[in-house]
């Protein structure tokens, strides 16, 4: 990645183009397999996370495919085409910015189903339903959109050729204006910040509400010979599938949450790129752990859930079974 010393420039490009080549293969494998082997439902996962599970990785795999393919390796390998266009350049931005608030929403959501499933137990026929988790998805994508509208009126071209706009830039009056200093504040809150905190406040009253319900439980079967709680230990795998996606979405966002904090978005596009400079280097750090977070949730479901892993290695048997047949 950018932040990798050398002596030569056209190295830091090589480096650059190698690592998002390298990145885009993973991330793509990596959601493409967590989608599929989903979509299944063998994972022993209710259709309700099922449904969540699948628009989170659908959604990084989108961040992935705008970030990586039509910014990143367009802007390196490519000559000037129609993605250059001021338009389109600043619709992808805007489709970076959907995607990347539906994947942390998403994440919320399904926080907030396990604290409903756990802890009010009225509510779960209710809420924990494949219906209500596809209208859950549906609406995040829709006010994820008109959320980021404004930021399509904040760009303009750069360059004018024959007529045509190429590239954008950040309008002079994005730098000065207070109403757009203010929507900048709004958005750092609401994307990641607000987020953090649901997930984090979520998750300790599901805690609270385990251990308490752990204490009465363990009473309750203490004079009982089999010991084996199938409720507790339903509970166990579900909670440490909920901590282990929560924890990597906090730690993979905060450096980007204290670069927005500190300094404003046009550092986006950071003029004075040293690869010795602080900001530059926090920047970019923070850019290359928000995406990592894009591609880790597959692994998080093969680490912790056993059905998963089952399912993954079925289907590398198939495939191997089916190259098989047609190599004969």
């Amino acid at each position: 990645m950018p932040w990798i010393l050398s002596n030569s420039p056209s190295d830091l490009f090589c480096t650059e183009c190698g690592d998002n080549f390298l990145f885009f293969s993973l991330s793509l494998t990596v959601n493409l397999v967590a989608i599929v082997i989903l979509s299944r439902g063998k994972c022993g996962l209710s259709k309700c996370i099922t449904r969540y599970l699948v628009g989170m990785a659908a959604a990084d795999l989108t961040v992935v495919i705008i970030e990586v393919i039509l910014k990143r390796i367009n802007n390196i390998y490519l000559p000037v085409n129609f993605l250059f266009i001021t338009p389109i350049c600043t619709l992808k931005l805007v489709m970076k910015i959907v995607a990347l608030d539906c994947s942390v929403w998403f994440t919320v959501a399904f926080t907030f189903d396990r604290f409903v499933a756990i802890c009010c137990q009225n509510l779960k026929p209710k809420f924990c339903t494949q219906r209500t988790a596809s209208l859950v998805v549906a609406t995040v994508c829709v006010l994820g959109c008109l959320r980021s509208i404004p930021f399509y009126f904040v760009y303009q071209p750069q360059l004018i050729i024959n007529s045509v706009p190429y590239f954008c830039v950040l309008t002079a009056a994005y730098h000065t204006s207070l109403l757009w200093a203010a929507y900048e504040w709004f958005d750092s809150i609401l994307t990641p910040l607000l987020p953090i905190f649901f997930i984090l406040l979520f998750n300790a009253l599901t805690i609270k509400h385990i251990i308490m319900s752990n204490i009465v439980r363990r009473a309750l079967l203490r004079n009982v010979d089999n010991h084996n709680d199938p409720e507790t230990e339903n509970r166990k795998k579900s909670m440490i599938l909920l901590f282990t996606l929560s924890g990597n979405f906090i730690l993979l966002w905060v450096t980007y949450v204290v670069h927005s904090l500190i300094w404003r978005a046009e550092n986006y596009n950071y003029t004075y790129k040293y690869y010795t400079n602080p900001i530059y280097i926090n920047q970019q750090t923070g850019y290359m752990l928000q995406l990592l977070s894009s591609c880790t949730n597959t692994c998080i479901y093969g680490l912790t859930q056993r059905k998963f892993r089952e399912e993954l290695k079925n289907g590398v048997k198939y495939l191997f079974t089916l190259n098989g047949r047609l190599c004969k």
